[in-house]
């Protein structure tokens, strides 16, 4: 009979520790290229637990998601020499993002992504209000939207996560329970596939979205010293030749005017920056671009999972290129105008002024007040439905 050496024996329990370390259960810490560890992600907040989840593929692209505010925490991707970095802003624990300046980083957004003027709105005849948190208007739902709360988590395999959370009647001021599923999977395409559905038994408006924070140059790697790269430099497509004017307030005016002969016009590729500090009312409006673009498609393919490319950002020393497809009318471009020196980020880096962009797909702003605008109610017996597609590759 053969025996098993002690080096044998050494070896094999190795491997199985290692094995087991990379299992999807909820009780070891994931080894991830990012370097996060799990324990530090796993807190009680309101009663319930955080934790961390990987999604991997087989091209090596790795995404690491928190259960608090169902957020994207970091995002490994090759440049086009075949070295990863990581593509989205965020901290290197939950505690980073509960304590943050800057709640959205990564995150789940509803119930209304975008802003409601003085948060309030008026359904089938009855008046609500939603907490104002950005001067005198409700931004994404509130001051304790969706990015606030620990979401009930499923890991059914390595590529794919399921969010549910459940807005009660009342919450932030809306009305109806609002069931929300989200289901987040990494294809073997290098795409972040996002699936929302929604059900209520009141009506109540819903526009939900996904706020990432992306740098192309990479968050760790891109950097001047210990300070991020702007995305100025980033060459920005946006296939969309009207956008939703907003007056100094960020609402929108309710006008739909184009794109073209303006700086607003990014339907072939511009540097993010090339026309930043032009004289023109709305880029002082929105202290730079914060704006909804309306896409060239037809409103009423909304929900209906008709996938058009809404937006398409290129960094050209890397080589690093996202892709955004989505089903829904509208994408909020925003590019980090009200990042500042204060925010310290994973690896220790800053994240200063325009060193950002975020790309939203969604509805207009404000549609609950703006009758002309596609309308964002939802009503029992209906479900909203909303597809986007975040895809990274290399040129």
């Amino acid at each position: 009979m053969k025996t098993t050496t002690i080096p044998a024996l050494l070896a094999i329990s190795l491997l199985f520790a290692m094995t087991a370390c990379i299992k999807i259960e909820h009780t070891v810490i994931p080894i991830t290229k990012s370097g996060l560890l799990r324990t530090d992600f796993q807190q009680e907040i309101d009663g319930k637990k955080s934790d961390l989840y990987v999604l991997t593929n087989k091209n090596g692209v790795e995404i690491a998601v928190t259960s608090y505010g169902a957020r994207v925490v970091s995002w490994l991707t090759p440049d086009r020499a075949g070295k990863f970095d990581d593509i989205v802003l965020g901290y290197d624990n939950v505690q980073g993002y509960v304590a943050s300046a800057e709640p959205y980083f990564g995150a789940a957004i509803g119930r209304y992504g975008n802003r409601i003027a003085k948060g309030r709105f008026t359904l089938d005849g009855a008046h609500y209000a939603i907490p104002a948190n950005n001067g005198e208007n409700a931004l994404h739902g509130g001051p304790r939207g969706f990015q606030s709360f620990v979401w009930d988590t499923r890991q059914p395999d390595h590529r794919t996560l399921e969010f549910t959370h459940l807005s009660q009647d009342g919450d932030q001021g809306f009305p109806g329970n609002l069931q929300v599923k989200m289901v987040y999977t990494l294809t073997d395409d290098n795409e972040l596939k996002i699936t929302y559905e929604a059900t209520t038994d009141k009506p109540t408006p819903v526009n939900l979205t996904h706020h990432s924070f992306f740098n192309l140059h990479g968050t760790r790697d891109g950097t001047d010293g210990d300070r991020l790269r702007t995305i100025n430099d980033h060459l920005l497509t946006l296939h969309a030749s009207h956008y939703t004017p907003v007056a100094p307030d960020l609402i929108p005016t309710g006008e739909l005017p184009a794109v073209e002969g303006t700086p607003m016009d990014f339907r072939a590729p511009v540097p993010i920056g090339a026309r930043i500090n032009a004289d023109f009312t709305q880029l002082k409006n929105g202290a730079g671009y914060d704006h909804n673009w309306i896409l060239d498609r037809p409103a009423t393919d909304a929900g209906t999972g008709k996938l058009y490319l809404a937006a398409r950002a290129v960094e050209p020393a890397s080589g690093r290129v996202l892709e955004v497809r989505t089903d829904q009318p509208a994408i909020q471009f925003y590019g980090g105008n009200f990042l500042n020196d204060t925010f310290k980020g994973k690896h220790g880096k800053t994240y200063a002024h325009r060193t950002a962009f975020c790309l939203e797909t969604q509805h207009y702003p404000d549609s609950p007040n703006q009758p002309a605008f596609p309308s964002t109610i939802l009503r029992p017996g209906q479900t909203y439905r909303h597809l986007c597609i975040y895809k990274t590759l290399v040129e």
